[in-house]
């Protein structure tokens, strides 16, 4: 009997003017909006249309991508913001999709490993993400990665994350 042996996983840096990529972006955004822990519901036409768009024309904004054997499996959707106490840029992690067949293999650590090379080489001090209280899988994950809540001191307890809609 052979073994089966699955292709490795390759992250790079997404190149909003290609094509391919531009539909894969798309594609895992709807994967991730179709989630419980992405709202449940299909990606509008709008952001189908425009995402990848606005993403090219926003100052700052950089794209992760993850493949293996040719097929799209993740993403990672970064905004360079600034740290007020470091008084440097930071990277704001907004969005973080593996595809649910690969889940568990290491693809969002070689994702957010990629992120951290790309955030040193803009001279930030630290990365910055939001994750659902209940979402325990990205938790795990996250931990593994090196993240962890954001407290200034323990006894004040730890950052929540707030919006306002406008």
């Amino acid at each position: 009997m052979s073994e089966v042996v699955e292709a490795p996983v390759e992250v790079k840096l997404a190149d909003y003017t290609d094509a391919r990529q531009g539909e894969d972006i798309i594609a895992l955004m709807d994967h991730y909006a179709r989630d419980p822990f992405g709202g449940g519901e299909p990606l509008s036409q709008f952001c189908r249309e425009q995402l990848v768009k606005k993403l090219a024309g926003f100052p700052g904004a950089f794209t992760v991508l993850a493949y293996q054997g040719g097929r799209a499996i993740g993403l990672v959707n970064c905004f360079t913001g600034f740290s007020t106490f470091q008084c440097a840029p930071l990277v704001n992690i907004h969005d973080v999709v593996v595809h649910r067949d690969a889940r568990g293999a290491g693809v969002c650590s070689a994702m957010l490993e990629l992120v951290a090379a790309e955030a040193r080489a803009r001279g930030c001090g630290k990365l910055t993400m939001e994750v659902l209280e209940k979402n325990l899988p990205a938790q795990t994950a996250y931990r593994k990665a090196g993240f962890k809540p954001y407290t200034l001191d323990e006894s004040h307890g730890a950052a929540i994350f707030w919006q306002r809609y406008l």
